[in-house]
């Protein structure tokens, strides 16, 4: 009982913050956009709102490690190990500079996803052949304005906590554009709200460690496939998943 209205407090703060949050961010876009078209500055305060719900939060402490490595000169596509809806506020910790990659459904959903929307984060339609290729080309010109790329390679979240299989979209892309790859893994974000349901678990620290970013130049000669089951066993040795085997090129 006691989880369910903590939860339900939660979740009512979060609504009401964004709907007093967004008007901030709609006028932060009108006056940055003739001279930040990367939207930069409106994505760092998209981070701060993000990163409210677990500062103010005790049953969510985050430790990050590895912030340094994330190259804020050459834009990268960044890949995360997908664990739950938590996720997504957690990585607005790092306040990195990126571009999300979403399902288009996320955009409907009111302040949030019109900020996204304000963002210029780039939707995707499961299963839609015709928004794969949209996305894709909204990915390269991104990468090309130099504003990194944020995707989750399994493509949904895993309710068990091991790596799910990785899909080549942003291993192609990074092939095509000759970008480096960010790797970042999660931890504790499944256990402090799971899969299924909206019921905040009690207390669970949370921890992202940034891996060493991976050269184009070391991949070049690798298929789209091969490049996604090299950095699938990188994220999986340093999960200590059961499943990982020595990753090398």
């Amino acid at each position: 009982m006691g989880r369910r209205l903590y939860s339900t407090l939660f979740w009512a703060f979060v609504a009401l913050s964004s709907a007093v949050l967004f008007p901030v961010a709609l006028l932060l876009w009108a006056l940055t956009l003739p001279f930040d078209p990367r939207r930069r500055l409106l994505h760092f305060f998209t981070c701060f709102w993000a990163s409210l719900y677990t500062w103010l939060n005790p049953a969510w402490p985050v430790t990050i490690g590895g912030r340094e490595k994330i190259q804020s000169d050459r834009a990268s596509v960044m890949v995360a190990n997908h664990l739950s809806l938590l996720d997504i506020l957690v990585l607005f910790r790092t306040f990195a500079h990126f571009k999300w990659v979403s399902k288009v459904e996320n955009f409907r959903v009111p302040f949030i996803g019109w900020n996204m929307s304000l963002n210029g984060y780039i939707k995707l339609k499961r299963g839609d052949r015709a928004s794969v290729l949209r996305m894709m080309e909204a990915c390269e010109k991104a990468l090309a304005q130099g504003s990194s790329v944020m995707m989750f390679p399994e493509g949904t979240r895993s309710a068990t906590g091991r790596l799910r299989p990785f899909s080549p979209g942003a291993f192609e892309l990074a092939l095509r554009t000759r970008s480096p790859v960010q790797p970042i893994l999660i931890r504790g974000t499944r256990e402090a709200l799971p899969k299924r349901g909206f019921v905040l678990q009690g207390r669970h620290p949370i921890h992202i460690t940034v891996l060493d970013p991976i050269p184009p130049e070391s991949f070049e000669q690798l298929s789209a496939q091969e490049l996604a089951q090299h950095v699938r066993t990188l994220m999986a040795a340093a999960l200590g998943a059961p499943d990982s085997k020595r990753a090398r090129l």
